[in-house]
């Protein structure tokens, strides 16, 4: 059997799931897959080409017989999982870098719940259930805030007193697992370009941008959340603190309200009142889902002219993720509000999704880099397990 370590990249409703073969210590991808919980609980995976769905209990959760069913699913196939790695969208100011998931560690995690209330308590669950479901597997956690502890104090403070900026309240910055794996891809393609200065767009349903010079974030849109910086599918980005207050006087009764408001009603889908999908809109002529695709690009080139400050310039823009990878259109406008930088793209090549789609007259380099976190979480879980045998 294949000794392979699995990965787990949890969401509210889905469960992403890689799988590497360990070779050389090297994380080799094999197949990966996507639990989908509600009404239709199901586990859907592919390898070499082929496709294997498995219904899931009514009402599955994110729980030990999830996990259960789905390593069945692997061993069945012929692997043999060794290591599970997690993603872990915020380690606060405790963890910047991977670690061995030993209690006392999972404890501390649990302490940052305040820090990350949406996104930390399905991916803790997912670790409880893989040590309740296997227990002699480790585990690793690999945290989306590590790429950013490199930036300065200047850039990670809030004009807010020394005190709450001292217990944790303060820009932080996410995604980074992409921008790692981005930085590295970055390298392989063009050593000159990647140490240089380099904005790189994550865009898809949460999106932000992180300013690199070689490799190393600099500053980032997001800051203390994943709310902040430009607008997404369903958060509104960047919001004066005087429209939250004044909608929490006016508008809702709780916290959990307007909580749920920022995280689910804003961003794209509150501006055209139709979908979050920028696929959608797209299709959709409405005015409305036109305005919101215009605030997109016209929010996104800003923070890049925002990025260049604090860099000293741009040598190179890359898009990535989702909507960065497969959506010409997004592209080019917000390249169409850079000009004033330097930027144009070739319409062939910007159609094609092709690696390279700035202009032979650019002066700053254009670029589609395709993302993988779930490479990131192997290769760091393997760093990891090496590092405890030694």
């Amino acid at each position: 059997m294949d000794k392979v370590a699995v990965t787990f990249n949890a969401g509210s409703s889905s469960l992403k799931i890689g799988v590497f073969r360990l070779e050389d210590g090297m994380a080799l991808r094999l197949g990966g897959g996507i639990a989908t919980l509600g009404d239709r609980p199901r586990f859907t995976f592919r390898s070499s080409g082929r496709d294997e769905a498995v219904d899931l209990p009514a009402g599955a959760g994110i729980d030990a017989r999830l996990v259960s069913q789905v390593v069945r699913c692997l061993v069945r196939r012929g692997f043999d999982p060794v290591v599970a790695g997690h993603r872990i969208v915020h380690g606060g100011q405790t963890f910047t870098g991977p670690v061995l998931l030993e209690p006392e560690v999972v404890l501390r995690m649990e302490d940052l719940t305040h820090l990350a209330p949406v996104h930390l308590p399905p991916a803790l669950a997912i670790v409880r259930a893989v040590r309740s479901a296997y227990p002699d597997i480790p585990q690793t956690a690999s945290f989306d805030t590590a790429f950013h502890s490199s930036q300065s104090s200047l850039v990670a403070r809030l004009a807010i007193p020394r005190a709450l900026h001292d217990a944790g309240i303060r820009r932080y910055g996410f995604h980074g697992l992409s921008y790692k794996y981005v930085a590295g891809k970055l390298r392989k393609h063009d050593p000159d370009l990647a140490a240089g200065r380099v904005v790189c767009a994550h865009i898809g349903s949460g999106a932000s941008l992180c300013g690199m010079v070689d490799g190393v974030s600099i500053d980032t849109s997001m800051g203390f959340s994943p709310l902040d910086g430009i607008p997404m599918s369903t958060r509104p980005g960047s919001l004066d603190p005087g429209a939250v207050v004044h909608l929490l006087r006016n508008n809702f009764h709780d916290l959990d309200g307007l909580e749920d408001f920022l995280y689910h009603r804003c961003g794209l889908l509150g501006v055209s009142g139709k979908s979050g999908d920028v696929r959608v809109l797209l299709e959709d002529f409405h005015p409305a889902s036109r305005e919101a695709l215009d605030l997109f690009c016209f929010r996104i080139a800003g923070e890049i002219g925002r990025l260049a400050v604090s860099l000293g310039g741009v040598d190179a823009i890359v898009f990535t993720a989702g909507v960065g990878e497969n959506q010409p259109e997004i592209r080019n406008g917000v390249a169409h509000h850079l000009g004033w930088l330097g930027l144009s793209l070739s319409e062939p090549a910007n159609k094609m999704n092709a690696t390279v789609i700035s202009s032979r007259e650019s002066e700053i380099i254009a670029l589609v880099v395709p993302t993988d976190e779930e490479q990131v979480i192997a290769e760091e879980a393997i760093e990891v397990i090496s590092r405890r045998k030694h």
